[in-house]
């Protein structure tokens, strides 16, 4: 039988009259910042840990998936925020003068252009999603480094010169919004300006996007503003899906359509969700939240321009004020002659929407001037780690905030310009977010599927179409737009069946080398490597040409719409 084995000694016991000494503490040292790693594209240590949104956490360990509904419920609401505050950002000061022009001049009737919108908002965005979570890198940064410095400058250049001009227009609606309530814009102006430079320099994410979904949550005093309004639902639902121009098309319609467009789809957007989701340490784990916390914010800013353009079809209906937009403010008062509270709570949810588009706007820009300059950019961030990236916000703001208060300047006219200026160069920016999203360098196993390019070349050609109308309207002010545009279209499915063709034969001449399939687990884990070691872009001679083609139509049209805001200036 074996023996048992042998009992362990006991320690000794203190010889008598000494007392045996505690045991030292621990020391708790802090943790070592988080590095990137070799084989991984981030650039900050700030942009790799636990997501900390302004609805939950989730700790940097956590890669599986959690079973059960409670637990993707507290996944969702820890990662909605990017996609969300990128499109409420959207109804800003400009957002909500334009669907309020529409509403004032056209009624009903340009609501279709809205639920046209609804997919593009989700391709343009889902396609940014992918690449900050994938990649890791902001889309200033990538466009520069796949594409080099010269296309990088003309694509940041226009993002830095429109950037600063909507900010202008948010300042312009905090103006119009601080007058109506009888505050003074020199107090008003000043104090917002501070407060958008104290919420975004507070060193937390989780701070700031719980500031974000504050203002947020102001914005729905639009519910109760759009009921008092008497909408008539039955009109509604039927020019939703009815195109039509009350009044017939003209240059004047067709400048707002495209200035819808260009608020409701601006280029600032793509900018600033994809630093956002890097900044939230959003990885390709996350992605189909992600994309869930897009088409929530898709659905909310269609229905939210819906609403204000119902809201501003009651104040001018039957009035003489119906057909004669003059700026925002003019709408309160017109509300107001209904009932003052619906005055207020326009000018309220004009004032909050003011804010929140200047912060995401002005965010997207000193996102993008890190990505440029190799700066610090992250709000997880103090002031001290991270001097230049607060310093330029602070710039931008405070400059924006001065214009504002100068005397004279044509509001109404300024922001109905700069958002068509979104919309035309809108084009652009989408034509360099196809070309990243099917490099297979950046997004490996992430590239864009075929039906995915078919309809976002389809979305770029109808913007252009839309462009090209608008240049026409100011060379040649007494054509028959109906007509220009049926021609145009006809021009467009042309060239869009031709150009399928042409890419079919040169398929079957030289088949592309199949993409590679990865189990999901890891496509999962699979994140863009380190910049240097990509193979670098050769664009074809056919795709320069076009690129280049593509970029003097641009600054032709930006040329022709400063002379059509001048010619209705003087109108």
């Amino acid at each position: 039988m074996p023996k048992p084995p042998p009992t362990p000694p006991s320690p000794p016991s203190p010889p008598e009259g000494r007392t045996e000494r505690p045991a030292k503490k621990a020391v708790v040292r802090p943790a070592p910042p988080v590095r990137p790693p070799r084989t991984s594209a981030v650039l900050d240590e700030a942009h790799l840990g636990d997501i900390q949104g302004a609805f939950g956490r989730i700790p940097r360990e956590h890669a599986e998936e959690r079973p059960g509904f409670k637990a993707r419920l507290l996944t969702l609401l820890a990662i909605v925020g990017p996609g969300i505050i990128v499109m409420v950002g959207d109804n800003d000061a400009g957002g909500i003068a334009t669907y309020a022009q529409a509403g004032q001049n056209y009624g009903y009737s340009l609501l279709w252009v809205l639920l046209l919108l609804i997919p593009v908002l989700i391709v343009n965005q889902e396609m940014v999603v992918r690449l900050g979570a994938v990649t890791g890198v902001g889309h200033a940064r990538l466009i520069i480094e796949r594409f080099g410095r010269f296309w990088g400058w003309f694509s940041v250049g226009d993002l830095f010169l429109l950037n600063f001009l909507t900010l202008v227009t948010e300042f312009i609606g905090i103006s119009l919004a601080a007058g109506y309530l009888g505050v003074p814009d020199y107090v008003v102006v000043p104090i917002a300006a501070v407060v958008l430079i104290a919420v975004a320099a507070s060193g937390s994410f989780r701070r700031w996007e719980r500031a974000m979904f504050a203002f947020i949550a102001a914005s729905l005093l639009l519910i109760p503003l759009t009921l008092m309004s008497h909408p008539r639902w039955a009109r509604a639902a039927h020019d939703f899906v009815v195109p039509s121009v009350q009044g017939g098309i003209s240059g004047e319609a067709v400048l707002l359509i495209i200035a819808i467009v260009g608020t409701t789809v601006a280029p600032w957007q793509l900018f600033f969700q994809q630093s956002n989701v890097i900044d939230k340490r959003i990885t390709p784990r996350f992605i189909g939240y992600e994309r869930a916390d897009t088409v929530i914010g898709s659905l909310v800013v269609v229905l939210g321009a819906a609403a204000l353009i119902m809201t501003a079809d009651f104040a001018a209906r039957g009035t003489s004020a119906h057909g004669n937009f003059t700026d925002a403010a003019g709408v309160a008062e017109a509300l107001a002659r209904h009932d003052d509270i619906l005055g207020t709570l326009f000018a309220i949810v004009l004032l909050d929407a003011s804010i929140i588009g200047a912060a995401a706007v002005t965010l997207a820009t000193s996102y993008a001037f890190g990505d440029v300059f190799h700066l610090r950019h992250s709000l997880h961030r103090g002031f001290r780690e991270a001097k230049p990236f607060y310093a330029s916000y602070s710039l931008l703001v405070l400059v924006a905030a001065a214009i504002v208060l100068l005397p004279g300047a044509p509001l109404g006219l300024i922001t109905e310009a700069v958002q068509a200026l979104a919309g035309l160069l809108l084009p652009s920016a989408s034509v360099f977010l196809l070309l990243l999203c099917n490099d297979p360098e950046v997004l490996g196993p992430w590239v864009n599927r075929r039906w995915l390019n078919v309809l976002a070349t389809v979305i770029i050609s109808v913007l252009l179409m839309l462009s090209g109308t608008l240049m026409a309207t100011t060379l040649f002010p007494a054509i028959d737009v109906a007509q220009l545009l049926v021609w145009l279209a006809i021009a467009l499915v042309t060239a869009l069946t031709a150009a399928a063709i042409a890419l079919r034969i040169t398929r079957r001449r030289t088949p592309a080398p199949p993409a590679p399939v990865l189990p999901q687990a890891e496509k999962l884990a699979w994140r863009m490597p380190p910049l240097a070691l990509l193979k670098p872009v050769r664009w074809s001679t056919g795709t320069r040409l076009g690129m280049t083609a593509l970029r003097g139509y641009l600054i032709l049209s930006a040329l022709l719409l400063l002379i059509k805001a001048i010619q209705l200036g003087g109108a």
